[in-house]
């Protein structure tokens, strides 16, 4: 008889980039922040540790703006051209009340910004920043930026970086636009503080370190993307991060070097009927796996502590390398609702619920499935836990172990955690090695064994 075990596959091999870029945190940093700026490599013991420096005592800093072009009331402008080369400078700077339409803009950023902080939460250095509660609509043209710290389109809902306090209502409306970023910590669009985004058939491309083409940090907000192309090249940027609450429908999303989607802590991000490729070929810092799709939770303060939730609906997911989910540190909610899910990895792992790099949570997983084909081996190690349910004539073809090795090559758990599955009416389950767990809920006689066995409770089942 087979024993369902963790494999490696490629994981051995992937090489590790100790700087620590976005995506995959240290319990103390955040990715792509420069030791002495904003975020070292140093961790705290557990929740209530030092974080990094840009922890909640910084929310109330005094941020200096400066925009090479400044709008500071209502006005609509077509055709123009906006340009700045000088560090911590906006090529255009938009903060006010009133509304503000752009159209067919050139927008070009140059000049790096190293400040952390203020590029990353408030918009410092940003190629198009607007602030001040505007609604700000952007109708086609090019935003280009070539620098460090230099986000492409900045939504920055004044909220201090408070997590989970309403935004000032400073919206960006953006569509038919095209936006191409090259430095490190220089998302697509970025929104933070509260801010809104909405965005609609936007070409983003992003080639630096931490640059996720759809981005979030603290202070969250919302964000719709409706169609478009969304490709992210650099180590540690996931098509997207969410520390927010992100929508994506009708999209496609590659990601050529790292995740597909991140979540941190009490965020979201909604998939629906969207086209996502993953190749995530670096781990970064202290990343233990590859993955397509990450929850956790840093402890960096740039998230709330709570229930992260990924749903999925319709499109499909297809990973190229390492386990197709993974959650760790966090209580993480996956709902999977007629996707169709191609791993290509040769170890074929669906989902890891596991301990990694990150420690003062639990790591637990609740999948809800419905009209929905799994097949892998799922592991959830001896300090974990996960609910598998299948619903509305779903199938699960594969098995459930606690044996894991990381990339390493360390074994990090020998026996399954809890274990809870709920088969519901018309759901199959196929065994393809022997498996044990704690508990199951419905018809029996809808799990076909092919020779293997069931533990259940420790218990087996005839």
């Amino acid at each position: 008889m087979l024993l369902c075990i963790g494999v490696l596959s490629g994981d051995l091999m992937a090489q590790v980039d100790n700087e620590r870029p976005q995506g995959q945190f240290p319990p103390m940093g955040r990715p792509g922040r420069r030791p002495g700026g904003s975020g070292g490599m140093g961790r705290p013991d557990g929740p209530g540790g030092m974080g990094r420096p840009g922890g909640p005592g910084h929310r109330n800093m005094n941020i200096t703006y400066a925009g090479a072009t400044e709008l500071t009331a209502g006005a609509t402008e077509t055709g123009k051209t906006y340009q700045s080369e000088k560090s911590d400078e906006n090529a255009l700077l938009i903060a006010t009340k009133e509304a503000v339409t752009i159209s067919q803009p050139t927008i070009s950023k140059t000049g790096s910004s190293y400040g952390g902080d203020t590029s990353n939460f408030y918009g410092v250095n940003a190629a198009l920043l607007v602030k001040g509660g505007s609604t700000t609509t952007i109708k086609g043209g090019t935003i280009t930026s070539d620098a460090e710290g230099a986000n492409g389109v900045f939504s920055y809902g004044g909220n201090g970086g408070r997590n989970g306090s309403q935004g000032d209502g400073t919206t960006v409306v953006i569509e038919d636009t095209k936006i191409t970023t090259t430095g490190g910590s220089s998302g697509g669009i970025m929104t933070t503080g509260g801010g809104v985004m909405k965005a609609k058939n936007l070409t983003i491309h992003t080639s630096g370190r931490s640059s996720a083409p759809i981005r979030s940090d603290r202070g969250g907000g919302i964000v719709t993307v409706e169609g478009g192309s969304y490709t992210s090249n650099g180590p540690g940027s996931p098509v997207i991060y969410s520390t927010a609450d992100i929508t994506v429908s009708d999209a496609t999303l590659v990601s050529n070097m790292s995740e597909g989607a991140v979540i941190e802590g009490k965020n979201s991000i909604t998939l629906n009927n969207c086209q996502m490729t993953v190749s995530n070929t670096r781990r970064n810092g202290h990343a233990q796996f590859l993955d397509a799709i990450m929850v956790y939770q840093s402890f960096s303060g740039d998230a709330d502590k709570g229930n992260s939730h990924f749903t999925m609906n319709g499109g499909s997911l297809t990973n190229k390398q390492g386990h197709l989910f993974h959650v760790t540190n966090t209580n993480a909610m996956i709902t999977l609702n007629g996707v169709k899910l191609m791993n290509e990895d040769p170890a074929k792992v669906l989902l890891s619920v596991c301990a990694d790099g990150w420690h003062g949570a639990g790591n637990r997983a609740t999948v809800n499935t419905s009209h929905q084909q799994l097949e892998g081996t799922i592991l959830v190690g001896s300090d974990s836990e996960l609910s598998l349910t299948l619903a509305d004539g779903s199938s699960f073809k594969g098995c459930i172990s606690g044996h894991i090795t990381n990339a390493e090559g360390t074994s990090i758990s020998t026996e399954t955690g809890t274990v809870n599955v709920t088969l519901g009416d018309n759901c199959t389950w196929t065994l393809t090695a022997d498996t044990s767990i704690t508990s199951l809920t419905g018809d029996a006689s809808r799990i076909k064994r092919n020779g293997h066995r069931l533990f259940v409770n420790g218990e087996e089942m005839k």
